[in-house]
Formats: C-alpha cells, sequence, structure tokens
C-alpha cells in the first residue's frame, strides 16, 4: 500500500465532525466491566455487545472507524455478517488493537513498557487480511515522584516507533497511542511536563524509525492534573495546557490527532474536546477515540434488560456519538 493510500485512510479516521470509537477491550477487561453491571462474562455476551455497538442506527454519521480485539475481528453479527464487512458497508473504518499490554520494566520500579513486537509482523499480515486498515498500540506513563523516568519514556515511545513501521510496511496505518495516566495527586503543570518529554521522544523515535507522520494518527491524553490532586482547574485551562503541548511537540504534518478519556466522566471528555476545538484553528484535526466514555451508560442501561432496552442502549449510543461528533467541530452545548 502507497503511503498515499495510508494518508486517505488517516485522512478519513479524522474526518470534520467523526471520531473512532474503541470497542478493543480485553477479554479481562471487559469481564470487570461486565461484573460491574451484573452481566455474566461469555463470548456470546460479549458478541452481542459489540454487535449492539457496531449497528447503533446513525452511527457512522458520527463515527469514521472502530478499535476491534482479537476476538472481536473474528466475530459475526447474529446473521452471519463478519463485523468487518458490516463496518466497511456503513463506511466505519475497522481497527485491531495489538499490543500485548504493560509490564514491569526491569531496573525501574514503577514504570512499565508495553510489549507485543515478537510476532507483530506475522499478525498485522493476519489483521489485514481480516480486514483490518488501522491499528492501535498503548503504552503507558505512569506520573509519581519517582516516575517516569527518562528510561521508562524513551522505551515506550522506542517500541511504539516499531510497530508504527511494522504497521506501515504492512498497509496498516498506526495510531500511536502514549497514555499518561490521571492517577496521583499530580499538578497540570506536572502533567504538562510529562506529556511534553513524551510526545518529544515519541516523535523523534518515529523519525529514527522512517516512519511515514502523513500515514499516521496520534491517540494521546489531556493535559489534566491527577485524580488526586487538591488543585481544581476549570475546562478551558485543560483545554489551553493542552493545546499548546500539542503545538510545541506535534508536527504539522501529521493528518490528526485523536484523546482518550482516560477516567474523565462523558461530559467532561466532551466538554474539553469542544473547548479545545473551539480555540483553533490548529494544525491538525482534533476529535476523539473514546470507549467507556461512548458506551458506559448504554451498557447498564442494556444490562438491565438486554432484550427489552436493546434499541434504547443505541439510542444512547448515538446520542453520545453526536455529542463528540460536535465537539469535534467545537459546536458542542451542555444546555
Amino acid at each position: 500500500m502507497s503511503i498515499e493510500d495510508l494518508e486517505s485512510i488517516a485522512l478519513a479516521m479524522v474526518a470534520p465532525g467523526k471520531g473512532i470509537i474503541a470497542i478493543d477491550e480485553s477479554t479481562n477487561t471487559i469481564k470487570k466491566r461486565f461484573e460491574a453491571v451484573g452481566i455474566e462474562n461469555t463470548e456470546e455476551n460479549r458478541r452481542a455487545y459489540r454487535e449492539l455497538l457496531l449497528t447503533t442506527p446513525g452511527l457512522n454519521e458520527h463515527i469514521s472507524g472502530a478499535i476491534l480485539y482479537d476476538e472481536t475481528i473474528r466475530q459475526s453479527t447474529k446473521d452471519g455478517v463478519p463485523f468487518t464487512q458490516l463496518m466497511k458497508k456503513l463506511g466505519i473504518i475497522p481497527g485491531i488493537k495489538v499490543d500485548k499490554g504493560p509490564q514491569p520494566l526491569a531496573g525501574f520500579p514503577g514504570d512499565v513498557v508495553t510489549e507485543g513486537l515478537d510476532g507483530l509482523r506475522e499478525r498485522l499480515q493476519e489483521y489485514a487480511k481480516l480486514g483490518a486498515q488501522f491499528a492501535k498500540w498503548r503504552a503507558v506513563i505512569n506520573i509519581s515522584e519517582d516516575n517516569p523516568s527518562s528510561s521508562a519514556i524513551e522505551a515506550n515511545c522506542h517500541v511504539l516507533a516499531r510497530y508504527a513501521a511494522l504497521c506501515q510496511e504492512a498497509g496498516i496505518v498506526p495510531m500511536v497511542e502514549p497514555e499518561v495516566i490521571m492517577d496521583g495527586d499530580h499538578s497540570i503543570e506536572v502533567s504538562y511536563e510529562v506529556h511534553e518529554a513524551v510526545l518529544r521522544s515519541l516523535f523523534n523515535a518515529l523519525y529514527e524509525q522512517n516512519v511515514m507522520l502523513e500515514g499516521t494518527i496520534l491517540k494521546v491524553s489531556m493535559v489534566i492534573p491527577g485524580k488526586d490532586s487538591e488543585e481544581q482547574v476549570d475546562v478551558e485551562e485543560v483545554a489551553d495546557a493542552t493545546v499548546r503541548v500539542l503545538k510545541t511537540t506535534v508536527p504539522a504534518s501529521l493528518p490528526g490527532i485523536v484523546f482518550l478519556s482516560g477516567g474523565q466522566t462523558d461530559e467532561q471528555s466532551t466538554a474539553h474536546l469542544n473547548a479545545m476545538n473551539q480555540i483553533g484553528p490548529h494544525p491538525w484535526p482534533l476529535s476523539f477515540s473514546y470507549g467507556r466514555a461512548m458506551q458506559q451508560a448504554a451498557l447498564k442501561l442494556w444490562a438491565k434488560d438486554m432484550k427489552a432496552n436493546y434499541a434504547e442502549a443505541q439510542k444512547t449510543v448515538h446520542a453520545r456519538a453526536r455529542a463528540n461528533g460536535l465537539a469535534a467541530l467545537g459546536q458542542w452545548s451542555s444546555k
């Protein structure tokens, strides 16, 4: 696949007023979410839930793509239509989570590094045959008095860059996701400093590994204080700090940036995205790639009565997608 093809897919992922829905929870993660609302964690329930999300009427008005899990990309609707075929018919680009999760970084207590490069070339070739057009790899950056170390930042960014190069070799757009975790009592200033260091390291690593930025998407956390911080900041301050750090570190040749919700409430994540777009224009589109912030309300509703609440749960998914689509244009209002 040519760089023009990769660029075309990347641009479609951040089309005006559209974003990505993340339904790539691992079996263990979705088990926790199901148990929290009283749903049995069976393969059929997982399949049915993903079908509910992907067949939401009008979803493609605001959703350009969906990140799937290894199990999900192999599944079909109850009528036997493979999810990837359904998505392409609707104009929703299939994506796939390919990392194997974070593990402790030897020699650096409190730091982690994401694993999964072994065998990735072959897995990407298989995912491409299954219909995936983009992939996602998440690096985890913890903040504490001793973390992150410069070694942890460098190690994670190097792995992100190697993954991205392998994706482009396979004709798949890489979504690189360095997530600065909200856990902790750090200030927004500390969050800014860590984001700046991580993003500078990331784009240096991408350059060193000959990754074509025109065919790459950045998924990133917002500059926000730790969840346990005594510091209270308003929506505009988060938006301003996040835009500032991006303009300082992210090349204009990148097709677009999508945000993760990272523990924010549904409305917080929408309000912050909206505020960022209201202080534009920016060198790149700013959109969303939300998981829990897109699904949680619908999951709770569906759990109460899977048959009776099916349509209502889908309406909730559509409402969240629409709100975030408007926020990606800077046109959302909480009223």
